[in-house]
């Protein structure tokens, strides 16, 4: 990664011929020990991208010219990085794919119906075949695909009656759930979740998606994180695959339409902190009914959308 990232920018004439690398600042740059970046050095000076000079170091010089040495504090500006992009992706190997997979799942499973092939998988993510079936059965248990008997993995399609049979459990469990998580919910926490709520109403902008899924999150999974039942649980997380429409449909028109819910979410909230349990589980149940109709709205504009182009472990049955 780290030679791809510098070899990017080598070639796209974003780096100065003449600017010397060096270990330990580039290794600062990318948060890495020297090993990768002493290695990732190397590879670029195979390419011919770097050479050596009689200082400590590499040159830069693409074109085996003559230039002068520029030797200055590395930064990313002058690496011509951008200055909030995240450089090494430090996660491990198994929450990578399963990220990966989750985000396509969750897109693609509104647009048909797919059978997920894991060797595809594991050689699109670089990953052992291993990697990808424990991610997948973790998502078979958010219920984002299945296995069939013979060994295929399918997803989707997620179609506007499983809307309503997904809501329609929701609608009687997650009320329950809260009224039995309610009294271990923390003032603090309480609060943080109104401020992320006053946040986005007052956001002149519509709210960011990552801002929206965390608000959502925050009343769908940590007011409900209280649940004693784990296989009530299992079944609630199981129901909320609807969730990923939003994210789909913004990320498709670059807006949210979540106003209205923001405003549902508040008073699921704010009942919390005034110890109105009943209110909170009533206002819980209304949102529900109301979250409902705006899915399944959703699911007819995403029927006319153009689908992505998807990855290839995704083939399309119908």
């Amino acid at each position: 990664m780290i030679r791809d990232t510098l070899r990017a920018s080598i070639r796209l004439g974003r780096v100065v011929p003449g600017l010397v690398l060096v270990e330990a600042p580039l290794a600062q740059l990318f948060g890495t020990s020297r090993v990768p970046v002493r290695q990732a050095l190397n590879l670029l000076h195979e390419e011919g991208l770097i050479c050596r000079f009689e200082g400590r170091g590499y040159l830069v010089n693409p074109h085996n010219a003559q230039v002068e040495v520029l030797r200055t504090p590395l930064t990313r500006q002058l690496l011509g990085l951008e200055p909030e992009e995240q450089l090494i992706d430090t996660r491990p190997l198994g929450e990578r794919a399963y990220d990966d997979l989750l985000h396509n799942v969750g897109t693609f499973m509104v647009f048909g119906h797919y059978r997920l092939d894991e060797q595809l998988a594991a050689d699109h993510l670089n990953v052992s075949r291993s990697v990808v079936r424990e991610a997948l059965m973790r998502l078979r248990d958010r219920g984002l695909v299945e296995k069939e008997p013979y060994g295929q993995w399918l997803a989707g399609p997620l179609t506007a009656q499983s809307v309503i049979d997904d809501y329609e459990l929701r609608s009687v469990l997650e009320p329950q759930a809260l009224r039995q998580s309610a009294p271990g919910l923390e003032r603090e926490v309480l609060q943080d979740m109104l401020v992320r709520i006053d946040l986005a109403q007052r956001s002149r902008l519509s709210p960011d998606r990552a801002t929206v899924e965390q608000i959502e999150h925050d009343l769908h999974v940590e007011c409900l994180a209280g649940l004693r039942n784990q296989k009530m649980a299992a079944l609630i997380r199981q129901c909320q695959s609807q969730m990923n429409i939003g994210r789909i449909l913004h990320d498709a028109l670059k807006r949210s339409l979540d106003d209205a819910m923001l405003v549902e979410h508040r008073r699921v909230i704010e009942a919390l902190l005034a110890g109105k349990t009943d209110e909170a589980v009533d206002a819980l149940g209304q949102h529900l009914a109301s979250a409902r109709e705006r899915t399944l709205q959703r699911l007819k504009v995403l029927s006319v959308l153009p689908e992505p182009a998807k990855p290839p472990y995704l083939i399309r049955l119908s």
